[in-house]
């Protein structure tokens, strides 16, 4: 990291709180996922508005929020993602935007509603040692920097000061669409028979015990054919195995990297972010489409996340074309109280 430092300090912060970028790739042949943010567009959301790269590594914080001072000079940070309460030195804050984070400020981040995570990005970056490319953190695994663990109280992350930028940033980002998740079938749906009709059928629950391992749904029992147990192969984020009792797990980004159950269908990629932002206790239903479908939707997705930039305006501006709005007539059928011909 070049140029001026500061220190961000974690004053408090809940179990799910870690640091994420991109993920680390390459090494699944010797037994370690991916890891990285769950939910990629709201990380490169973040980083883009303090002018980082997309998959540079952000604070992923959880559903129970955390509380953050700074120490050696001011930081620039933005927050994307699960709505939740921003609190900086007393003042609300929204989502989407960049602010200046002063030397003994408190930054307080509530619980997430509607959502899981949330992507506290710092202008300049955090400062780490790369374990295969990346500073995520798998907590099971003791890999990750600065820390290889989730964050705690006391924790110190040296993160770049802030530019004196001319304005701060904002930008919009449309709501996730609802409806079902989109998944390709297999590799093992022919294990499944009668019960993949089932499978899109039904509604399922989000469960309790679901986490950045995996997301375990709650619903009818997915019959085995042939039984439970094939010999195990490859995983990907998003296949959907389901175990001896039934119920579906789809797996995430700390998932391992084989698994010796058959795997019913995988959700795709340009969808795996939105499915990590429900909260346990969602309903949701699954959807089939065809590779090349799940190919061009990721495409979709790919140009979205490279149109951020031209997204972006000054915060508190307005994408309104003033020019344009003088010549309408906004009035419409604009009628007088004291004139009854009108």
């Amino acid at each position: 990291m070049g140029g001026l430092v500061s220190k961000l300090v974690v004053v408090s912060a809940g179990p799910a709180t870690s640091i994420q970028d991109r993920g680390r790739f390459g090494t699944q042949r010797y037994g370690l996922p991916p890891s990285g943010a769950m939910d990629f567009l709201s990380l490169a959301v973040a980083n883009s508005l303090v002018a980082n790269a997309r998959d540079s590594a952000a604070i992923e914080i959880g559903p129970l929020g955390a509380v953050f001072t700074v120490r050696d000079g001011a930081i620039r940070i933005a927050l994307s993602g699960a709505m939740r309460p921003i609190d900086l030195a007393g003042n609300a804050l929204p989502l989407n935007q960049s602010f200046v984070f002063a030397e003994g400020e408190t930054l307080k981040l509530g619980p997430a509603r509607g959502g899981v995570f949330s992507y506290l990005a710092v202008e300049g970056g955090i400062a780490g040692e790369p374990m295969f490319g990346s500073l995520s953190v798998n907590a099971r695994s003791g890999i990750g920097s600065p820390y290889p663990r989730n964050l705690r109280e006391g924790d110190m992350i040296v993160v770049g000061a802030a530019s004196r930028a001319e304005h701060e940033q904002q930008i919009d980002i449309p709501e996730a669409p609802k409806g079902p998740i989109r998944v390709v079938m297999g590799p093992q749906d022919d294990e499944f028979g009668d019960a993949r009709k089932l499978f899109f059928e039904s509604e399922w629950v989000i469960s309790a015990m679901s986490d950045r391992m995996g997301y375990r749904l709650e619903g009818p029992k997915i019959a085995h054919s042939n039984g439970h147990n094939i010999v195990s192969d490859g995983t990907v984020d998003g296949s959907i195995q389901v175990p001896g009792s039934g119920q579906p797990i789809v797996l995430m980004k700390d998932r391992g990297t084989t698994g010796g159950y058959p795997k019913i269908a995988t959700v795709i990629s340009a969808d795996l972010g939105s499915f990590a932002q429900l909260p346990a206790g969602s309903k949701i239903r699954f959807a089939e489409i065809s590779m090349k479908a799940a190919q061009d939707e990721l495409r979709r997705f790919s140009a979205f996340l490279g149109s951020l930039s031209s997204r972006m305006r000054a915060a508190g501006s307005s994408n309104l074309n003033l020019e344009e709005l003088q010549k309408a007539n906004v009035a419409g059928a604009a009628v007088s109280a004291i004139d009854n011909s009108t």
